[in-house]
């Protein structure tokens, strides 16, 4: 007879529920023990993302400012031995490589071999000390130095007879036509003002403190006033600028913040955005101040726009899909940078990107250094290029089952598949650039005042920076001393027609035959 005929029924129920409970105790282990599994999982990756966040912030804090990338293959670094232990003498391989490349021929600095000729020259002879009367001039010797005459202010007087004739009629000559109607500043002084702030970066009270240095004690109000009512006189020519951007059918845009004073924000500032726009080929720039940084700004601006429209991955652009007479165009460089930043991450993969991308840059140089046309240009894409963004766009498609999504690579392979076919899009015209940076370039301006005046004083005030800025920003594509451009524009503006507007902006300036203003000796 064995052991278990010897239990009773009782003792039998009991080892069964004892078991049922061990069962269940272990179903709620296996559960526990798959939960820390997913935890582990879940940490692992947070691990990931922190270290990578930690990266990023000491790249901020410490790293290069620029974006260069070098390959490993090529970079020609020392490297530290580490490892414990004895290491092996590597072998020292001696390549000859030899390349042709464009180089650019620097300007050439007149120093040693003299000054410019457009400079004007004070002679001043000095002549020996000796009685020289009887002798013979056989030559002279010219040494030059360069210096600096300061600013100086200087009062403008007009002065108007008044004559009667024999009828007893008064006669007097016409005030010539001021910038500012009835107002005290000059264009020269309204222009260095202008210049003072938007290209020196000098915020009016440093302005404030030249000019008391000067001799003349100018209220900040009054510089701010009269800035306002430059303004004024310039809008006009602001939207002329406005109507033949947009006529444009290639256009580029980007946004900047601006901090602005704002009353209902006591103790802090409102984050106001200039929407900057770019015309390829007129070259000219426009600002578009907005309050915020939403869809209403370019909605509305462009709400009459027909052609290419060239932007970053900012979800705001992509309103734009739905209209047949834009075309929107990605921008390279943004996504360049994800794969960039990826390179802590995940080298061989962000690497692979890189040098593809590498190559395609390449390419651009070699047309520009070619100086191709669209045509030639079109052509040059469609048999180099369009090839290897075919391997990059397979290579995108095979990865993004094999990345992380929270990762950096993986974020940078997520940020790029969706808008690849608008990068790719370059492919299809030659005059399209294949980024985005020459409208970043026009923002350089914006962020080099921030750092100096800091923020607007008003909503106003941003948009009145707008407006210089556009004007000042297509002066400096189009290679035009804006000093000059201002002084010319502020005398001419009052009087120029409506109709005829277009022939002050920068593409198709030219300063006016017209009598120079009076200057002090």
């Amino acid at each position: 007879m064995d052991e278990s005929s010897s239990l009773s029924a009782q003792e039998i129920l009991h080892l069964r529920e004892a078991n049922a409970r061990l069962q269940v105790q272990n179903e709620q282990l296996l559960a526990e023990q798959a939960a820390m599994r997913t935890e582990k999982g879940e940490l692992l990756i947070e691990k990931e993302l922190l270290l990578q966040e930690l990266k990023e912030l000491k790249r901020v804090v410490f790293g290069q400012k620029r974006e260069r990338f070098v390959p490993a293959a090529s970079a020609n670094q020392l490297s530290l031995p580490l490892e414990d232990g004895p290491t092996e003498p590597v072998p020292t391989l001696k390549q000859t490589i030899i390349y042709e490349r464009a180089v650019k021929q620097a300007a050439k600095v007149a120093i040693r071999g003299g000054f410019p000729s457009h400079l004007p020259r004070v002679d001043v002879v000095i002549e020996p000390q000796e009685d020289i009367s009887g002798m013979r001039k056989i030559g002279e010797e010219i040494t030059e130095e360069l210096d600096l005459k300061p600013a100086s202010l200087f009062v403008r007087r007009y002065i108007r007879p008044r004559y009667v004739s024999k009828e007893e009629t008064f006669h007097i000559a016409a005030l010539p036509t001021r910038p500012i109607e009835k107002g005290i500043p000059g264009p020269g002084l309204l222009a260095t003002i202008i210049y003072d702030k938007f290209v020196s970066h000098l915020p009016f009270y440093r302005q404030v403190q030249r000019y008391e240095q000067l001799g003349m004690k100018i209220p900040a109000s009054s510089l701010e006033g009269w800035f306002e009512a430059c303004c004024s006189v310039l809008e006009p020519l602001y939207e002329s600028l406005k109507a033949q951007l947009l006529s444009s059918n290639y256009v580029q845009v980007d946004e900047t913040p601006i901090p602005v004073l704002d009353k209902q924000k006591k103790g802090e500032t409102h984050r106001g955005y200039h929407w900057v726009y770019h015309a390829v080929e007129s070259k000219l720039v426009l600002f578009d101040y907005r309050e915020g940084r939403g869809r209403e700004g370019p909605k509305e601006l462009l709400k009459n726009y027909r052609g290419y429209l060239q932007t970053d991955g900012y979800g705001v652009y992509d309103m734009f899909e739905s209209r047949q007479d834009i075309v929107l165009v990605g921008c390279m460089a943004h996504a360049r940078r994800y794969f960039e930043r990826a390179l802590d991450n995940d080298k061989g993969r962000a690497e692979k990107v890189l040098l593809w991308m590498q190559e395609l840059y390449a390419i651009e140089r070699e047309a520009r250094e070619q100086n191709l046309g669209a045509e030639d240009r079109y052509v040059l894409r469609q048999t180099r290029a369009r090839p290897l963004m075919e391997e990059l766009e397979n290579w995108l498609l095979t990865e993004r089952l094999e990345v992380l999504p929270k990762s950096a690579i993986g974020k940078a392979v997520f940020y790029l598949i969706p808008r690849f076919y608008k990068m790719a899009m370059y492919l299809e015209d030659g005059r399209l650039e294949v980024d985005n940076n020459l409208v970043e370039n026009a923002i350089r301006p914006v962020a080099l005042g921030r750092k100096n005046y800091m923020f607007a004083g008003s909503h106003a005030g941003a948009k009145r920076a707008a407006i210089v800025y556009s004007l000042l920003g297509s002066c400096k594509l189009h290679g035009i001393n804006p000093y000059d451009y201002l002084i010319d524009i502020l005398q001419r503006l009052p009087l120029q027609p409506v109709n005829r507007l277009k022939e002050l902006l920068p593409p198709f300036w030219k300063p006016a035959n017209i009598s120079p203003i009076p200057q002090p000796s």
